[in-house]
């Protein structure tokens, strides 16, 4: 076999496939469950990864109310947001994220493990989070993905 058989194939925009992949949540620490959501919404999973296209996956995350976050995680670490005007800086700890919107806190997650800019922007808006065990996407029949064999 030829060494220059073997060619890098960089996709188009009108190439990529995407699909619907359903994720449960259930008992998963927030860490490692939002590190491998990021991996599926920004598409290394797929041998037609390219670096510049959302070439990745829409995904579908249910039971988000029951993470996990491990130690004093929970009360010790601070959300920051920031108006712009003197005195508008908010603090808020996870657990009163949780309280307030389950879902907020594994979204803040994946968000800040995908990139900075405009495609990151794109790639976060394929990523559809639900607290409990029901979503409204049957018709785009998502297929139940083993969170664990991705690596």
């Amino acid at each position: 076999m030829s060494a220059l058989s073997f060619k890098t194939v960089s996709i188009r925009r009108e190439d990529v496939k995407k699909e619907w992949l359903l994720v449960d949540a259930g008992n998963w620490p927030l860490g490692r469950l939002s590190s491998r959501i990021a991996m599926l919404l920004r598409g290394k999973h797929k041998t037609s990864f390219t670096p510049h296209i959302d070439c990745g996956d829409y995904v579908i995350v249910l039971n988000a109310a029951k993470i996990r976050i491990s130690g004093k995680k929970l009360h010790d670490r601070k959300h920051f947001t920031y108006s712009g005007y003197p005195g508008g800086q908010k603090l808020l700890s996870p657990h009163d994220l949780f309280v307030k919107n389950p879902t907020r806190v594994l979204e803040y997650a994946v968000k800040r493990m995908l990139p900075k800019n405009r495609l990151g922007r794109q790639m976060f808006r394929n990523l559809h989070v639900y607290a409990n065990g029901t979503h409204p996407h049957e018709a785009q029949q998502p297929k139940k993905i083993d969170i664990d064999k991705i690596k």
